[in-house]
């Protein structure tokens, strides 16, 4: 009698802890599972940009490298190298020929302005004349050089390396011709015509094609090819 309830009694303990125990299992597979599927959804960002790297390395998208062609070779002929040669040691006579020209044109100046205020014996003679010489000197140095620049700067035009810098220094030479051209068919004949205002007008417009024709030389022997 005492044996039978003692095992009823065990019985009805363990059947209470298994229905105590079987909704915390329960719960505890769910959140295994819940576990698993949220780990499912948050994959590692390597499997989530898989299908760009896998679109890079697809034949539809290839990694070429970019090719560049090489430059096409240009040939001179020796004239081109003779006419540089002459072209570079003629425009080193040209700074020489803008002192001389700035020294006598301006004690040519002096004299006529003082001749104007009744100083003085007038303008030099031998001074003018020096002064006629140079100028012509540098109308001859620049026919010269715009003559074998322009021929040079046509041969060299499919040539790429430093072509901006030749046809800069082409356009500022030309500037410079132009402005000693005034200077020798306009400002010089109002000049000897009329007082020390015309004169000092001649002399302005002169100095500023001598600075134009300065820097577009100093292009041509101090920067570097591009």
């Amino acid at each position: 009698m005492h044996g039978t309830s003692t095992g009823a009694r065990v019985a009805r303990v363990t059947f209470l802890a298994v229905g105590l125990c079987a909704p915390g299992l329960a719960l505890a597979q769910r959140g295994s599972a819940s576990s698993d599927s949220a780990s499912s959804d948050s994959a590692p960002a390597s499997f989530v940009r898989a299908p760009a790297a896998t679109l890079l390395a697809s034949p539809r998208a290839p990694n070429r490298p970019f090719v560049v062609a090489p430059p096409r070779a240009v040939e001179y002929s020796d004239w081109y190298g003779r006419r540089l040669t002459v072209h570079r040691w003629a425009s080193y006579t040209m700074l020489p020929l803008f002192a001389a020209q700035y020294v006598l044109g301006d004690r040519i100046l002096d004299q006529k302005t003082d001749a104007y205020r009744g100083v003085g014996d007038g303008v030099d003679p031998d001074t003018k004349r020096l002064h006629q010489i140079t100028a012509g000197a540098v109308g001859g140095l620049f026919t010269l050089n715009t003559v074998t620049g322009l021929w040079n700067l046509y041969d060299a035009r499919r040539d790429p390396i430093a072509r901006r810098q030749r046809t800069v220094h082409a356009l500022t030479m030309l500037t410079a011709d132009a402005g000693f051209v005034l200077t020798g068919f306009v400002a010089a004949k109002r000049a000897s015509d009329k007082g020390p205002p015309e004169a000092r007008a001649h002399r302005n417009i002169a100095l500023g094609s001598m600075a134009v024709a300065t820097a577009g030389a100093a292009l041509m022997w101090f920067a570097r090819d591009e």
